[in-house]
């Protein structure tokens, strides 16, 4: 894997994989290894991915500052990436959790971007209010699944405070298209691949400025693109259709069928899709 430093000399790495002009793609989790995004359902054939793996994650170097870990101060490392690449202006793709970093990058450096795709995002960085009566709605849009009554029961569960590792692990089908052996296995192994001390500071104090990086976003004069998996929880497709809203220029995509993982759920039109607004 290539190698690169931040600003503060931490070593950081990336992957590349595929052909075509670079799209740096910032991972979710908060800080989970870039791997899990492996070839993004295809999309390697159309470009070619710049995969990064944040600090303290994958083979990047664990920083001397654990406050690095930061979302707002993981921009710098973005900013280095690009730099390290020799680009005046890249693309973009950020998943989940990612998004965050996404945003905030777009918002201190909106002449570097040049499109911008947030897939299943997450809105902590611009601050839009998601209800528990918002999430028992979408939670029922699944009430024909087996899993369904364990996991609703879960859900409501947290929705009343009580926030353990077992309701958590039970909502756990809710982000996912379909929630088979196939894919519990896989969600089993991606477990190891998040560094939860880093991401207990991704979102800590002080990380994001709503108001501010919403008033950025509302003048990025690039075109941005916003990818909803109809089934998902964690990003329901009413609440990324908020988000698009904060755009001058933004196209939503609802994946039907899909969850919070659109590329695994069914690739084929996640890659079309994708493919076809970056050119």
């Amino acid at each position: 894997m290539p190698h690169f430093p931040a600003y503060d000399a931490t070593d950081l790495a990336y992957r590349v994989v595929g052909d075509g002009p670079p799209l740096i793609c910032l991972p979710g989790g908060p800080m989970m290894d870039s791997a899990y995004l492996d070839e993004l359902g295809g999309l390697s054939a159309h470009r070619q991915l710049i995969l990064l793996d944040l600090r303290g994650t994958g083979r990047s170097g664990i920083p001397g500052d654990p406050a690095s870990y930061r979302c707002d101060r993981l921009v710098d490392d973005v900013e280095a990436l690009r730099e390290h690449l020799g680009l005046e202006q890249v693309d973009l793709l950020a998943h989940s959790a990612g998004a965050n970093l996404a945003a905030l990058y777009a918002a201190r450096h909106p002449q570097r971007v040049g499109r911008l795709v947030l897939v299943t995002p997450s809105v902590f960085a611009v601050g839009i209010e998601v209800t528990g009566e918002m999430r028992i709605r979408g939670a029922r849009r699944r009430a024909h699944e087996p899993w369904f009554a364990e996991a609703f029961a879960a859900l409501e569960a947290i929705l009343a405070g009580q926030m353990t590792p077992e309701n958590w692990n039970a909502i756990e089908p809710f982000s996912h298209g379909r929630w088979d052996a196939e894919v519990q296995a896989r969600k089993e192994a991606e477990d190891a691949l998040r560094n939860s001390g880093a991401a207990s500071v991704y979102g800590a104090e002080g990380a994001y400025d709503p108001a501010v990086t919403r008033a950025a976003l509302e003048r990025f004069d690039r075109p941005a693109m916003l990818v909803a998996g109809e089934a998902d929880l964690g990003a329901m497709p009413e609440v990324v259709a908020q988000y698009g809203e904060l755009f001058p220029d933004a196209h939503l995509v609802v994946q039907k069928g899909a969850g919070h993982f659109p590329w695994r759920d069914d690739p084929e039109p996640f890659v079309a899709a994708v493919a076809q607004f970056l050119g």
